[in-house]
């Protein structure tokens, strides 16, 4: 589980209240100073962080004062010193490295590997030592914390190597960002519960604009994006990852339909296809219903003959997709099967999802609303 730290040391003292407010309300692990007069006026809920100054001696009250106290440190002697210093406390100790060249980089590796927390600044803006630490500590038991010098930054960090560090930590310029923190927390996307469609009918349309969305991820071969007609209900569109006779698989790419259709994103916000654009996100689905956001690289828009595929959920919703009508377009159904759309037949079972929710620009609300 991710967490961060607001970091107030470079705070003004008339946004401090304000922005210790909003880290207590978002429920941000720590508040992390360098003064422990101010450390001592934060509540309880959160972890009092003390890094002291440089050229500051260690307060003889700072284990009583602070939860964790982290050391700067620079050299392996140092970090020596410091490991033996910490065997009967050390939940509570760490670390702070500030990596400028391969000697505390090695540093900043074997603190990682050995202390219960490790606070890293890099100087310079490669995130390749960082890459490496983290590397350092897999599977070790305690935490690395990276500082980031704003939301952007943080964003990059949480998904280096694809795990990122374990904490973060920011001197936010406002409450804002503080929460903004927290939603980069919460990018894990949860699990989503699939159904079972029937095939009812399959219509052939004729010419219309459909949508191919280019992403900047391999997907899976039980791998997709959700789309449909209706806003209460999506099929899964499997990409271009098995083979076919004529063209080369390309693994990033869904043919996911017409440009009218919904698709579904993260916090279950849906979009149009014709609004992605390269940056926008899709929610990934595997026919086990795990899901990941996927960054799109671009969209294509082109003419193509159409063909609108209805089904039915167990429960009686009825779900509707009109996608290119090609033999090489292909939705998945139970198991992972791969089904060609243009085979399909009433009674053939595809995989989808079923909301609950009506939309209104992209956002579920209760709201009276009749879609066919």
């Amino acid at each position: 589980m991710k967490f961060a730290w607001t970091d107030l040391r470079s705070v003004p003292d008339e946004l401090r209240p304000g922005i210790v407010d909003a880290a207590v309300h978002a429920r941000l692990e720590g508040v992390l100073d360098d003064r422990l007069d101010v450390l001592r006026t934060l509540p309880p809920t959160v972890a009092k962080v003390l890094l002291p100054r440089p050229d500051a001696p260690l307060p003889a009250e700072a284990a009583e004062a602070a939860d964790i106290v982290l050391t700067p440190i620079a050299t392996a002697a140092e970090l020596d010193k410091l490991t033996l210093q910490s065997e009967d406390e050390r939940a509570r100790t760490g670390a702070f490295v500030e990596v400028v060249d391969d000697a505390t980089l090695k540093v900043a590796c074997a603190a990682a590997r050995t202390l219960s927390n490790t606070l890293v600044k890099f100087r310079d803006p490669t995130k390749i030592p960082l890459e490496i630490v983290i590397a350092a500590a897999d599977r070790s038991p305690g935490r690395l914390i990276c500082e980031a010098g704003d939301l952007e930054e943080a964003g990059i960090i949480v998904d280096v190597l694809e795990k990122g560090s374990d904490g973060l930590l920011l001197a936010p310029r406002d409450a804002n960002d503080v929460f903004g923190l927290t939603r980069l927390l919460q990018q894990d996307s949860p699990d989503l519960a699939l159904s079972t469609l029937t095939v009812q009918s399959i219509e052939h349309n004729g010419l219309g604009d459909r949508v191919c969305v280019d992403t900047c991820s391999h997907f899976g071969q039980d791998e997709g994006i959700l789309v449909g007609s209706y806003a209460h209900g999506f099929i899964l569109c499997v990409s271009e990852t098995h083979p076919l006779p004529y063209m080369p698989t390309r693994p990033f790419r869904v043919n996911a339909g017409a440009l009218h259709s919904y698709v579904l994103g993260a916090d279950n916000r849906t979009n149009y296809l014709s609004e992605l654009q390269a940056g926008s996100t899709v929610l990934g689905v595997t026919t086990e219903g795990r899901t990941r956001r996927i960054v799109v690289g671009r969209v294509k828009l082109e003419s193509r003959p159409m063909l609108t595929i209805r089904a039915l959920s167990q429960s009686g919703v009825e779900v509707s997709l009109a996608v290119q009508d090609d033999w090489h377009v292909r939705v998945l159904g139970p198991g992972a099967a791969v089904l060609n759309v243009t085979e399909l037949k009433p009674g053939d079972q595809l995989l989808g999802h079923i909301a609950d929710d009506k939309r209104h620009v992209g956002w579920p609300v209760g709201e009276f609303c009749i879609e066919k």
